[in-house]
C-alpha cells in the first residue's frame, strides 16, 4: 500500500521528538518500517499547505490523523485530546495507526 505520511513541525516545538516516537510506534504496530517526510513549516522549501498547521501535525495522505480540519496561519503548538480526556502535545499512536490502516 502506497501512502504519504508527513510530520509538520516548528523548529522550537518541544513535542517534535515525542511525535517522531509516536510515528515509530504506529509503524511498528502495523508491521512496517517507519517512513515519513518531515517539514519545518517555517522553511522556505516547505509546501504552502504545511504552513497552515500547528506543530506537530501528522498527515496521512494529506489528512490530519486527529481529524481536525482547523488550520492556523500563526506559529502555534498543537494539542490533542488523549483517550483519558486529557490534552497532550502529540497525536495518540492509535490515531496514527487508524490513519495508516484506513482504506
Amino acid at each position: 500500500m502506497t501512502r504519504k505520511v508527513e510530520l509538520i513541525t516548528d523548529p522550537d516545538c518541544p513535542n517534535v521528538e515525542a511525535a517522531r516516537e509516536q510515528l515509530r510506534q504506529a509503524f511498528a504496530a502495523v508491521g512496517e518500517v517507519p517512513s515519513w517526510d518531515e517539514w519545518d513549516r517555517q522553511a522556505d522549501d516547505a509546501p504552502e499547505y504545511a504552513r497552515s498547521y500547528g506543530s506537530p501535525t501528522v498527515l496521512v495522505n494529506g489528512r490530519d490523523v486527529a481529524g481536525e480540519a482547523t488550520k492556523s496561519e500563526a506559529n502555534c503548538c498543537r494539542v490533542y485530546e488523549g483517550a483519558d480526556g486529557r490534552f497532550q502535545g502529540v497525536p495518540a499512536v492509535e490515531k496514527i495507526v487508524a490513519a495508516l490502516t484506513a482504506g
